[in-house]
């Protein structure tokens, strides 16, 4: 008020209008802006009744972000390179000391499918991104007896990538055992680092050349022609290991030393700053020299801690990502029979690594006698800690070793998705999240292919160039590799698949008691939302909305959000709808009438 007064304004609430009269200054008048309509609020659910319908609905939560866009010029070191980041591909690539080979099991008879139907909008897009890959040079049209048909997966920001179903190449392809070197020894060589970068190459795959009788083989389809890949193309099975080959002899000379590789991740590594410098700067002229370019959106530079192959790595060390046992580790205290039983059923499966494991039990397994209230005791607690540590420790967790199969077991439940990995019957990681609840609308395939892709992505470092078996309880997933008609959620994981050398069999589900018992731990919470403002919190409270925090990522807690009107607004809500009282309202008006 004491600013009002010092500026001798005169406030008009009906015309909505300031006046400010400053002795010695002109008059300045403030205007405000005229509401068109005024601000409904409705109920959560008429939110819901309206959502059903085909309303929009947009949950907005704004926050400061005082973050600066990351400029090439701001980076030491790569400030002298920008001709390495460009912002496309200039064209094909060189030749370099190898190409893309695709060999092919005896007896083999090329394979062409016809072209799949498209959509107005997916054949506009096809146009568009055939003439991007022919300007680039990339493809050219073909009269190849080869032919394999085309789809489109929606990314994460909604534009359509056109993926080449290479399927029925893939099953002919001899398959390229380039070895893969081991964690634990890549991890040897970065003790005592403390400053690192990750180097990500711009479209990898497409820096590389097909071997000239090959190319045919790449041949695939479109309403628009017919066209083969001159570059390596995503979707091919020995893509992976070629692309690491690749990598490896551009860097032979400093592997070991300052640089790894393992598949498409570069990582540079040095004690200290002032060597960083020097073996960065050595890094990118040897890329530069090789003309391959790095996407700098997706590049790391100068970080003192790096997440790398499932390990977080710092001048202090090197630890395990927490992510990998989280899911044991996090479990919360049972509190009824089924919840003992479930996780006994995990615990029970690995008996053979735990000492002692029935005396370790036997407060849990007391619970579990007929006709006995549970009583969560201190013993009770002890016991279910101590499993829990024994299950997160060796023998159970064990280091993978190369050139062993590995072993996915998946399952789903109502409430979450759960896997273990392992191999030779050992442990090496678990993981389980809580169904999100768009899934909570998918169809029980998908729920199940959803299960059987999560792990490939968690566990890529693990998975990626290796042969794993993944076991699920769903037998229509054992033919997922010869499905025909995709919707567009299958064919961006059938293209996230195709990159991994797995098959997919049937488990039945009793049997796979880890990965259900994970699937079915911490059920969800009435409600989940996450907000730092209280003040907003009180407002839904004012709206009879109930909100509930639960203790999750940032992410997973705003996609969970669920809003849910009090009782006695669902009752009320409830009353309106409810035919007989509208009956009984009807005559007690016709009553008073």
């Amino acid at each position: 008020m004491d600013w009002l007064t010092e500026n001798y304004a005169t406030i008009r609430c009906k015309e909505r209008q300031i006046s400010l009269r400053t002795p010695g200054r002109k008059p300045t008048n403030i205007h405000g802006i005229p509401m068109n309509q005024q601000t409904s609020i409705i109920s959560a659910l008429q939110a819901t009744t309206m959502i059903r319908k085909g309303c929009l609905a947009y949950l907005v939560y704004l926050q400061g972000d005082d973050r600066k866009e990351r400029k090439i010029e701001d980076v030491a070191v790569v400030r002298d390179f920008p001709d390495v980041f460009p912002d496309t591909l200039p064209g094909p690539p060189p030749k370099r000391q190898l190409e893309f080979v695709i060999d092919l099991e005896p007896g083999s008879a090329p394979v062409s499918k016809a072209p799949c139907r498209m959509a107005p909008k997916e054949l506009e897009e096809l146009k568009i991104q055939l003439q991007e890959l022919l300007d680039l040079g990339f493809i050219r049209p073909s009269v190849s007896p080869w032919g394999a048909p085309v789809l489109f997966v929606k990314k994460k920001d909604g534009t359509l990538r056109m993926c080449i179903d290479y399927r029925e190449l893939n099953k002919l392809t001899l398959k390229n055992k380039y070895p893969l070197p081991r964690i634990d020894d890549l991890f040897d060589q970065l003790r005592g680092a403390g400053v690192f970068s990750k180097i990500d190459l711009r479209s990898g795959y497409h820096q590389l050349k097909v071997r000239r009788e090959d190319i045919l083989k790449t041949a695939f389809r479109t309403r628009y022609g017919h066209y083969e890949f001159i570059v390596m193309s995503f979707g091919l099975t020995n893509a992976p290991a070629v692309f690491m080959d690749l990598m490896n002899r551009v860097f032979h000379p400093y592997l070991d030393k300052f640089v790894l590789v393992f598949i498409d991740d570069v990582l540079v590594y040095s004690k200290n700053e002032k060597e960083h410098e020097e073996h960065l700067m050595i890094a990118l002229e040897t890329l530069r020299a090789e003309k391959l370019y790095a996407k700098f959106s997706k590049c790391e530079f100068w970080l003192k801690e790096v997440n790398f192959l499932g390990h977080v790595v710092t001048a202090e060390g090197i630890r395990v990502d927490p992510a990998k046992v989280e899911a044991v580790q996090l479990w919360k205290a049972p509190k009824t029979p089924n919840e003992i039983q479930s996780f006994l059923g995990l615990a029970g499966y690995y008996r053979r690594f735990i000492e002692g494991f029935p005396k370790i039990a036997r407060p849990l397994t007391q619970q579990l006698k007929k006709g006995i209230k549970i009583n969560w005791t201190t013993e009770c607690e002890a016991s279910f800690q101590l499993l829990k540590k024994k299950l997160t420790t060796a023998p159970v967790l064990t280091v993978p070793e190369p050139g062993i199969d590995y072993v996915v077991y998946t399952d789903t439940s109502k409430v979450g998705l759960g896997y273990v990995l392992m191999q030779n019957g050992k442990v090496i990681a678990y993981a389980s999240r809580q169904l999100r609840p768009h899934e909570l609308n998918y169809p029980t395939h998908d729920l199940e292919l959803a299960a059987v892709v999560h792990p490939l992505k968690i566990w890529r470092h693990h998975l990626y160039g290796a042969r794993c078996e993944i076991f699920t309880d769903h037998k229509s997933l054992k033919y997922f590799f010869e499905q025909k008609d995709l919707n567009m959620r299958q064919r961006r994981w059938l293209e996230l698949v195709k990159d991994y050398d797995c098959g997919i069999n049937y488990h039945p589900g009793k049997a796979n008691v880890v990965a259900d018992a994970l699937s079915r731990k911490d059920q969800p919470q009435l409600a989940t939302f996450l907000t730092q403002e209280e003040s907003l919190i009180r407002e839904f409270s004012k709206m009879w909305l109930e909100v509930v925090r639960a203790s999750e990522t940032v992410e997973g807690k705003i996609a969970a959000l669920v809003i849910v009107p009090d009782l006695r607004t669902r009752m009320i809500e409830g009353q309106r709808k409810d035919k007989a009282l509208e009956k009984v309202r009807l005559r007690v008006r016709e009553v008073e009438l």
